[in-house]
Protein backbone atom coordinates (compact mmCIF):
# COMPACT_ATOMS: atom_id res chain seq x y z
CA UNK A 1 0.00 0.00 0.00
CA UNK A 2 1.02 3.22 -1.31
CA UNK A 3 1.66 5.97 1.28
CA UNK A 4 -0.29 8.43 0.03
CA UNK A 5 -3.32 5.86 0.03
CA UNK A 6 -2.52 4.97 3.37
CA UNK A 7 -2.74 8.69 4.46
CA UNK A 8 -5.98 9.03 2.70
CA UNK A 9 -7.31 6.03 4.64
CA UNK A 10 -6.71 7.11 7.71
CA UNK A 11 -7.92 10.59 6.53
CA UNK A 12 -11.49 9.14 5.85
CA UNK A 13 -11.49 7.07 8.64
CA UNK A 14 -10.89 10.30 11.23
CA UNK A 15 -13.45 11.74 9.05
CA UNK A 16 -16.45 8.92 9.77
CA UNK A 17 -15.23 9.37 13.02
CA UNK A 18 -15.99 12.89 13.58
CA UNK A 19 -18.96 12.63 11.38
CA UNK A 20 -19.86 9.74 14.50
CA UNK A 21 -19.41 11.64 17.19
CA UNK A 22 -20.96 15.27 16.06
CA UNK A 23 -24.57 15.92 16.06
CA UNK A 24 -26.87 18.92 15.33
CA UNK A 25 -29.01 19.55 18.42
CA UNK A 26 -32.24 21.87 17.81
CA UNK A 27 -33.52 23.91 21.06
CA UNK A 28 -36.51 25.78 21.39
CA UNK A 29 -37.17 28.06 23.81
CA UNK A 30 -39.71 30.93 25.39
CA UNK A 31 -38.42 34.44 24.69
CA UNK A 32 -40.09 36.21 27.26
CA UNK A 33 -36.66 36.82 28.58
CA UNK A 34 -32.82 36.96 26.95
CA UNK A 35 -33.98 33.54 24.71
CA UNK A 36 -34.52 34.69 21.12
CA UNK A 37 -35.97 31.83 19.48
CA UNK A 38 -34.63 28.66 18.11
CA UNK A 39 -30.60 27.14 18.65
CA UNK A 40 -28.44 25.34 16.40
CA UNK A 41 -25.99 23.62 19.00
CA UNK A 42 -22.99 21.06 18.59
CA UNK A 43 -23.45 17.79 20.96
CA UNK A 44 -20.38 15.37 21.06
CA UNK A 45 -21.56 11.93 21.57
CA UNK A 46 -18.08 10.63 22.78
CA UNK A 47 -18.11 13.52 25.60
CA UNK A 48 -21.66 14.58 26.14
CA UNK A 49 -20.31 17.93 25.26
CA UNK A 50 -22.63 20.79 24.18
CA UNK A 51 -20.36 22.99 22.56
CA UNK A 52 -21.83 26.33 23.92
CA UNK A 53 -21.54 28.62 21.14
CA UNK A 54 -24.41 27.88 18.78
CA UNK A 55 -24.09 26.95 15.38
CA UNK A 56 -27.28 29.29 14.77
CA UNK A 57 -30.22 31.31 16.20
CA UNK A 58 -33.11 31.88 14.30
CA UNK A 59 -35.38 35.12 15.95
CA UNK A 60 -39.01 33.48 16.24
CA UNK A 61 -41.09 33.99 18.81
CA UNK A 62 -41.48 31.53 21.74
CA UNK A 63 -40.80 28.12 19.28
CA UNK A 64 -41.74 25.64 22.65
CA UNK A 65 -42.43 22.70 20.57
CA UNK A 66 -40.09 21.47 17.62
CA UNK A 67 -41.38 18.90 15.02
CA UNK A 68 -38.77 17.21 12.34
CA UNK A 69 -40.28 15.53 8.94
CA UNK A 70 -39.22 12.11 8.72
CA UNK A 71 -36.03 12.77 6.27
CA UNK A 72 -35.16 15.50 8.62
CA UNK A 73 -35.03 18.40 6.07
CA UNK A 74 -38.43 20.39 7.29
CA UNK A 75 -38.49 21.90 10.99
CA UNK A 76 -42.06 22.92 12.27
CA UNK A 77 -42.18 25.07 15.52
CA UNK A 78 -45.30 26.10 17.00
CA UNK A 79 -44.77 29.58 18.06
CA UNK A 80 -47.10 29.23 21.63
CA UNK A 81 -48.27 32.89 22.09
CA UNK A 82 -52.09 33.79 23.69
CA UNK A 83 -54.44 36.37 22.61
CA UNK A 84 -55.43 34.76 19.59
CA UNK A 85 -51.70 35.22 18.06
CA UNK A 86 -50.60 31.39 17.71
CA UNK A 87 -48.54 30.73 15.26
CA UNK A 88 -46.82 27.97 13.74
CA UNK A 89 -43.56 28.18 11.68
CA UNK A 90 -42.05 26.36 8.92
CA UNK A 91 -38.45 25.91 8.11
CA UNK A 92 -35.76 24.30 5.88
CA UNK A 93 -32.73 22.22 6.96
CA UNK A 94 -29.97 22.32 4.38
CA UNK A 95 -27.56 19.83 3.93
CA UNK A 96 -25.41 21.69 6.23
CA UNK A 97 -27.86 21.46 9.04
CA UNK A 98 -28.56 25.49 8.93
CA UNK A 99 -32.11 26.15 9.25
CA UNK A 100 -33.71 28.82 7.01
CA UNK A 101 -37.42 30.21 7.14
CA UNK A 102 -40.09 29.10 4.78
CA UNK A 103 -43.54 30.66 6.49
CA UNK A 104 -45.75 31.14 8.78
CA UNK A 105 -49.80 30.59 9.48
CA UNK A 106 -52.23 31.10 12.40
CA UNK A 107 -52.67 27.88 14.44
CA UNK A 108 -56.28 28.72 15.03
CA UNK A 109 -55.63 28.86 18.89
CA UNK A 110 -54.31 30.33 21.98
CA UNK A 111 -50.80 28.18 23.38
CA UNK A 112 -49.78 26.08 20.64
CA UNK A 113 -48.25 23.30 22.54
CA UNK A 114 -47.28 20.28 20.68
CA UNK A 115 -47.57 19.51 16.96
CA UNK A 116 -46.78 16.37 15.06
CA UNK A 117 -46.98 15.48 11.14
CA UNK A 118 -49.67 12.56 9.65
CA UNK A 119 -47.48 9.68 8.68
CA UNK A 120 -47.77 10.76 4.74
CA UNK A 121 -46.49 14.01 5.93
CA UNK A 122 -48.78 15.58 4.28
CA UNK A 123 -50.71 17.38 7.01
CA UNK A 124 -49.56 18.71 10.56
CA UNK A 125 -51.74 18.44 13.73
CA UNK A 126 -51.56 21.11 16.25
CA UNK A 127 -52.78 21.24 19.80
CA UNK A 128 -53.78 24.48 21.11
CA UNK A 129 -53.34 24.54 24.58
CA UNK A 130 -55.55 27.64 25.30
CA UNK A 131 -54.66 28.76 28.90
CA UNK A 132 -57.69 30.88 29.36
CA UNK A 133 -61.03 28.49 29.23
CA UNK A 134 -62.94 30.40 27.01
CA UNK A 135 -62.29 29.45 24.41
CA UNK A 136 -60.07 26.86 25.52
CA UNK A 137 -58.11 25.11 23.65
CA UNK A 138 -58.31 23.08 20.24
CA UNK A 139 -56.88 20.43 17.77
CA UNK A 140 -55.99 22.11 14.05
CA UNK A 141 -55.03 20.38 11.48
CA UNK A 142 -52.28 22.29 8.60
CA UNK A 143 -51.85 21.10 5.24
CA UNK A 144 -48.05 21.17 4.10
CA UNK A 145 -47.27 21.54 0.75
CA UNK A 146 -44.77 20.03 -1.19
CA UNK A 147 -41.75 22.60 -0.54
CA UNK A 148 -42.68 22.24 2.83
CA UNK A 149 -44.87 25.71 3.11
CA UNK A 150 -47.86 25.23 5.82
CA UNK A 151 -51.23 26.53 4.29
CA UNK A 152 -53.92 27.76 6.13
CA UNK A 153 -55.71 25.23 8.86
CA UNK A 154 -58.59 23.19 7.07
CA UNK A 155 -60.39 21.47 10.03
CA UNK A 156 -60.42 22.45 13.32
CA UNK A 157 -62.12 20.60 16.72
CA UNK A 158 -62.72 21.73 20.17
CA UNK A 159 -63.45 19.07 22.90
CA UNK A 160 -66.15 19.79 25.76
CA UNK A 161 -64.16 20.00 28.96
CA UNK A 162 -64.59 17.72 32.07
CA UNK A 163 -65.31 20.94 34.65
CA UNK A 164 -63.64 18.09 37.10
CA UNK A 165 -60.89 21.10 38.42
CA UNK A 166 -62.45 24.55 38.90
CA UNK A 167 -59.37 26.43 38.25
CA UNK A 168 -57.89 24.33 35.12
CA UNK A 169 -60.72 22.09 33.98
CA UNK A 170 -63.38 24.93 33.16
CA UNK A 171 -62.47 24.63 29.07
CA UNK A 172 -61.02 22.06 26.63
CA UNK A 173 -56.73 21.99 26.46
CA UNK A 174 -55.45 19.78 24.06
CA UNK A 175 -51.89 18.86 25.16
CA UNK A 176 -50.70 17.10 22.31
CA UNK A 177 -51.87 15.01 19.07
CA UNK A 178 -50.01 11.46 17.95
CA UNK A 179 -50.50 9.06 15.16
CA UNK A 180 -51.00 5.92 15.51
CA UNK A 181 -47.53 3.61 14.15
CA UNK A 182 -49.70 2.84 10.87
CA UNK A 183 -50.69 6.33 10.75
CA UNK A 184 -54.41 4.91 10.65
CA UNK A 185 -55.48 7.13 13.60
CA UNK A 186 -54.87 10.48 15.67
CA UNK A 187 -54.73 10.72 19.21
CA UNK A 188 -55.53 14.34 20.89
CA UNK A 189 -54.79 14.32 24.92
CA UNK A 190 -57.14 17.25 25.99
CA UNK A 191 -56.04 17.78 29.52
CA UNK A 192 -59.74 19.72 30.31
CA UNK A 193 -61.54 16.73 28.98
CA UNK A 194 -59.53 14.03 31.05
CA UNK A 195 -59.83 12.09 27.87
CA UNK A 196 -57.63 11.48 24.65
CA UNK A 197 -60.10 11.85 21.60
CA UNK A 198 -59.26 9.65 18.83
CA UNK A 199 -59.63 10.06 15.23
CA UNK A 200 -59.91 8.21 11.86
CA UNK A 201 -57.36 9.77 9.34
CA UNK A 202 -57.97 10.20 5.83
CA UNK A 203 -55.45 11.89 3.52
CA UNK A 204 -57.37 11.83 0.23
CA UNK A 205 -60.36 14.16 2.55
CA UNK A 206 -58.69 17.62 1.76
CA UNK A 207 -61.87 19.61 4.09
CA UNK A 208 -61.71 16.91 6.90
CA UNK A 209 -59.13 14.40 7.52
CA UNK A 210 -59.67 13.68 10.70
CA UNK A 211 -62.67 12.11 11.73
CA UNK A 212 -64.16 11.47 15.69
CA UNK A 213 -64.45 8.00 17.20
CA UNK A 214 -64.86 6.51 20.38
CA UNK A 215 -62.32 8.69 22.68
CA UNK A 216 -60.22 7.28 25.72
CA UNK A 217 -61.88 8.48 29.21
CA UNK A 218 -59.29 8.77 32.15
CA UNK A 219 -59.77 9.26 35.59
CA UNK A 220 -61.66 12.41 36.75
CA UNK A 221 -59.40 15.71 37.16
CA UNK A 222 -56.31 13.23 36.08
CA UNK A 223 -55.41 15.81 32.97
CA UNK A 224 -53.88 13.39 29.98
CA UNK A 225 -50.95 15.24 28.60
CA UNK A 226 -48.49 13.25 26.33
CA UNK A 227 -49.03 10.00 24.75
CA UNK A 228 -46.67 7.86 22.73
CA UNK A 229 -46.56 4.52 20.52
CA UNK A 230 -43.91 1.74 21.12
CA UNK A 231 -41.97 0.56 18.23
CA UNK A 232 -44.29 -2.17 17.02
CA UNK A 233 -47.52 -0.61 17.57
CA UNK A 234 -48.74 -2.55 20.13
CA UNK A 235 -48.59 -0.73 23.39
CA UNK A 236 -48.66 3.40 24.18
CA UNK A 237 -48.09 5.34 27.47
CA UNK A 238 -49.29 8.64 28.23
CA UNK A 239 -48.78 10.60 31.21
CA UNK A 240 -51.58 12.39 33.08
CA UNK A 241 -49.98 15.65 33.96
CA UNK A 242 -52.34 16.68 37.19
CA UNK A 243 -52.42 13.24 38.94
CA UNK A 244 -48.81 12.79 37.96
CA UNK A 245 -49.24 8.87 36.46
CA UNK A 246 -47.96 6.93 33.68
CA UNK A 247 -50.60 5.25 31.98
CA UNK A 248 -49.11 1.84 29.60
CA UNK A 249 -51.98 0.29 27.10
CA UNK A 250 -52.21 -2.52 24.56
CA UNK A 251 -53.51 -0.55 21.14
CA UNK A 252 -55.24 -2.23 18.63
CA UNK A 253 -56.93 -0.49 15.65
CA UNK A 254 -57.59 2.65 17.20
CA UNK A 255 -58.52 1.18 20.64
CA UNK A 256 -56.58 1.71 23.85
CA UNK A 257 -56.71 -0.90 26.51
CA UNK A 258 -55.22 0.31 29.76
CA UNK A 259 -52.86 -2.60 31.32
CA UNK A 260 -51.28 -0.46 34.05
CA UNK A 261 -51.63 3.01 36.16
CA UNK A 262 -48.71 3.69 38.04
CA UNK A 263 -47.64 6.97 40.29
CA UNK A 264 -44.86 8.73 39.30
CA UNK A 265 -44.20 10.46 43.05
CA UNK A 266 -45.14 9.67 46.58
CA UNK A 267 -45.92 13.30 47.57
CA UNK A 268 -49.30 13.90 48.29
CA UNK A 269 -49.06 17.65 47.78
CA UNK A 270 -50.36 18.86 44.78
CA UNK A 271 -47.81 20.89 43.49
CA UNK A 272 -45.59 17.75 43.52
CA UNK A 273 -47.78 16.44 40.64
CA UNK A 274 -46.68 17.93 37.40
CA UNK A 275 -46.12 15.38 34.85
CA UNK A 276 -44.33 16.41 31.88
CA UNK A 277 -42.54 14.03 28.98
CA UNK A 278 -42.17 10.53 27.99
CA UNK A 279 -39.59 8.66 25.59
CA UNK A 280 -38.51 5.37 25.28
CA UNK A 281 -34.90 4.40 24.43
CA UNK A 282 -34.33 3.38 20.46
CA UNK A 283 -34.26 -0.29 21.59
CA UNK A 284 -37.36 -0.05 23.38
CA UNK A 285 -36.44 -1.38 26.50
CA UNK A 286 -36.96 1.36 28.98
CA UNK A 287 -39.34 4.50 29.21
CA UNK A 288 -38.43 7.40 30.88
CA UNK A 289 -41.07 10.07 32.19
CA UNK A 290 -40.74 13.54 34.18
CA UNK A 291 -42.22 15.16 36.74
CA UNK A 292 -41.88 18.48 37.67
CA UNK A 293 -43.44 21.41 40.15
CA UNK A 294 -41.55 20.44 43.31
CA UNK A 295 -40.43 17.35 42.50
CA UNK A 296 -38.60 17.50 39.33
CA UNK A 297 -37.42 14.02 38.48
CA UNK A 298 -36.67 11.82 36.08
CA UNK A 299 -38.54 8.68 36.72
CA UNK A 300 -36.85 5.76 34.66
CA UNK A 301 -39.06 2.35 33.98
CA UNK A 302 -38.13 -0.79 32.69
CA UNK A 303 -40.31 -2.63 29.72
CA UNK A 304 -41.66 -5.95 29.76
CA UNK A 305 -41.01 -6.56 26.17
CA UNK A 306 -44.36 -9.29 26.33
CA UNK A 307 -46.85 -7.50 28.08
CA UNK A 308 -45.87 -4.03 27.45
CA UNK A 309 -46.40 -3.54 31.27
CA UNK A 310 -43.75 -1.09 33.06
CA UNK A 311 -41.15 -1.59 36.31
CA UNK A 312 -39.88 1.09 38.08
CA UNK A 313 -36.33 1.27 38.00
CA UNK A 314 -35.03 4.43 38.76
CA UNK A 315 -35.62 7.68 40.33
CA UNK A 316 -33.43 10.62 39.59
CA UNK A 317 -33.03 14.32 40.07
CA UNK A 318 -32.79 17.01 37.14
CA UNK A 319 -30.68 19.27 39.06
CA UNK A 320 -33.09 21.94 38.12
CA UNK A 321 -36.08 23.33 37.96
CA UNK A 322 -39.36 22.36 35.52
CA UNK A 323 -37.86 19.78 33.07
CA UNK A 324 -40.33 20.67 30.50
CA UNK A 325 -38.80 18.15 28.10
CA UNK A 326 -35.77 15.92 27.68
CA UNK A 327 -34.07 13.97 24.88
CA UNK A 328 -31.70 11.05 24.70
CA UNK A 329 -29.05 11.45 22.22
CA UNK A 330 -28.51 9.20 19.26
CA UNK A 331 -25.87 6.95 20.44
CA UNK A 332 -28.25 6.47 24.06
CA UNK A 333 -25.23 7.49 26.07
CA UNK A 334 -26.68 10.09 27.51
CA UNK A 335 -29.40 12.22 28.39
CA UNK A 336 -30.52 16.00 28.02
CA UNK A 337 -33.03 17.71 29.73
CA UNK A 338 -34.46 21.27 29.41
CA UNK A 339 -34.89 22.82 32.67
CA UNK A 340 -37.02 25.77 31.82
CA UNK A 341 -37.29 27.56 34.99
CA UNK A 342 -33.88 26.74 36.03
CA UNK A 343 -32.67 28.06 32.57
CA UNK A 344 -30.40 25.32 31.74
CA UNK A 345 -30.16 21.72 29.79
CA UNK A 346 -28.11 19.19 31.94
CA UNK A 347 -26.40 16.51 30.28
CA UNK A 348 -26.64 12.73 32.23
CA UNK A 349 -24.69 10.22 31.54
CA UNK A 350 -26.85 7.12 30.58
CA UNK A 351 -26.10 3.09 30.49
CA UNK A 352 -27.53 1.80 27.37
CA UNK A 353 -27.48 -1.78 28.76
CA UNK A 354 -28.97 -1.11 32.18
CA UNK A 355 -30.54 2.23 31.32
CA UNK A 356 -29.57 3.50 34.56
CA UNK A 357 -28.74 7.42 34.49
CA UNK A 358 -25.52 7.95 36.18
CA UNK A 359 -23.60 11.38 36.81
CA UNK A 360 -23.90 14.88 35.01
CA UNK A 361 -21.16 15.82 32.51
CA UNK A 362 -22.42 19.16 31.41
CA UNK A 363 -24.95 22.59 32.43
CA UNK A 364 -25.18 24.38 29.84
CA UNK A 365 -26.55 28.26 30.35
CA UNK A 366 -29.78 28.37 28.01
CA UNK A 367 -32.72 30.79 29.11
CA UNK A 368 -35.86 28.71 29.00
CA UNK A 369 -35.21 25.96 27.07
CA UNK A 370 -38.45 23.80 26.23
CA UNK A 371 -37.93 21.64 23.70
CA UNK A 372 -34.71 19.48 22.28
CA UNK A 373 -34.55 17.62 18.93
CA UNK A 374 -31.87 16.07 17.13
CA UNK A 375 -31.26 16.70 13.54
CA UNK A 376 -28.89 14.01 12.94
Amino acid sequence: MTRLLKNLLIASSMSLTLTAQAHDLLVGSYTAGSSEGIYRYRFNSDSGQIDPTPLQILMSENPSWLTLSVDKRLLFAVNENGAGNGQVSSFAIGKDGSLKALNQVPSLGDEPTHSSLSHDQRYLFVANYGVLPAPGGSLSVLPVDRNGHLQASVQQDRHKPSGVNPERQTGPHVHSVVSSDDGEYVFASDLGADKVFVYRYDGASPKQPLSAVEPVSLPPGSGPRHLLFDRDGKHAYLTLEMSAQVVAFDYQDGKLAELQRLPLTELTDASARAAGALHLSADGRFLYVSNRGTANELLVFAVDDKTGKLMQVQRRSVEGDHPREFALDPTGKFLLVANQKSNEIVVIRRDPRSGLLGETVQKLAQDAPSDLKFVN
